[in-house]
């Protein structure tokens, strides 16, 4: 009798892990089959967004640049920068599709070329797509503490890390050597219905979770310089480059992991009204 209580105690023990395994097996399946058809329809958005939209390139002059509060070293990539072409989006076709679409942002070296949005809070699009269907991937979006017709001391914009390369999911190459070694990389740029906008890149880092780098209100030029050294020190590069109290800048942010971000800054070097 105890031989047989075992053997069923066995079965039954060997049925459960079974069953538990099946159970793990179908739930990882889902999520893997809802993240597959997610990234499609993201693509799909993307590939609809890049067919309605005309972007150019536009050149500008040597007035359009920020004045600078200390001298450029004439070796520094700085001037090949402030050279480069706009991006010009015209953004009638995509404020049709959504009237919360904020601005257009191009990363030189990464797969990033996406139209920014923004809603009354920073939730809304972790799980909406760009035309407000639900969707994990997100999309790429403007903190809802700032105003893009406004420029401010810290502009931020926010997006998922996909696996698939997708929305900031290239953000990541930014820490890799062949990212920062190259100082073609170290532009951003931004279009807005108002302006066009050139970026230059000065700090990136991947860091533990932390908000204290997405502070958007200073109360004195002081406070602004602290918060510009803490964030040049985080930087696993040394890009040389001068940022004082009167610049202005733009925050990249997405995550690592679980608990990690990756991190760009960026300084506003020449501007364009439209």
């Amino acid at each position: 009798m105890n031989k047989l209580v075992k053997v069923k105690k066995k079965n039954k023990i060997a049925i459960i892990i079974t069953i538990i395994a099946i159970v793990i097996i179908a739930y990882s399946s889902i999520k893997i089959y809802i993240w597959v058809l997610e990234n499609n329809k993201s693509r799909k958005e993307k590939n609809k967004i890049d067919n309605i939209t005309i972007i150019t390139e536009k050149t500008g002059s040597e007035e359009e640049k920020i004045q600078e509060e200390k001298e450029i070293l004439p070796t520094d990539p700085y001037w090949d920068f402030i050279k480069m072409n706009y991006v010009e989006v015209d953004f009638q076709n995509l404020l049709k599709e959504n009237q919360e679409t904020v601005s257009w942002i191009t990363v030189n070296g990464t797969n990033i070329n996406y139209p920014v949005v923004q809603h009354s809070d920073n939730e809304y699009y972790l799980n909406h797509s760009f035309d407000g269907s639900e969707n994990s991937a997100g999309w790429i979006y403007l903190d809802y503490r700032n105003n893009i017709e406004n420029t401010e001391k810290n502009t931020i914009i926010y997006g998922h890390s996909r696996e698939d390369g997708t929305m900031f999911g290239s953000l990541k190459n930014i820490i890799n050597n062949d990212w920062y070694s190259n100082s073609q990389n170290y532009v951003v740029k931004m279009s807005t219905p108002k302006e066009n906008t050139l970026w230059q890149v000065f700090s990136i880092y991947k860091t533990p979770y932390t908000n204290d780098y997405i502070q958007t209100e200073f109360s004195n030029n002081n406070e602004f310089l602290k918060f510009i050294n803490k964030i040049k020190n985080r930087s696993i590069y040394d890009f040389k480059t001068n940022v004082g109290a009167n610049d202005n800048i733009l925050t990249l942010s997405t995550c690592y992991g679980i608990n990690d971000r990756v991190v760009m800054h960026a300084k506003l070097i020449k501007k364009q009204e439209r």
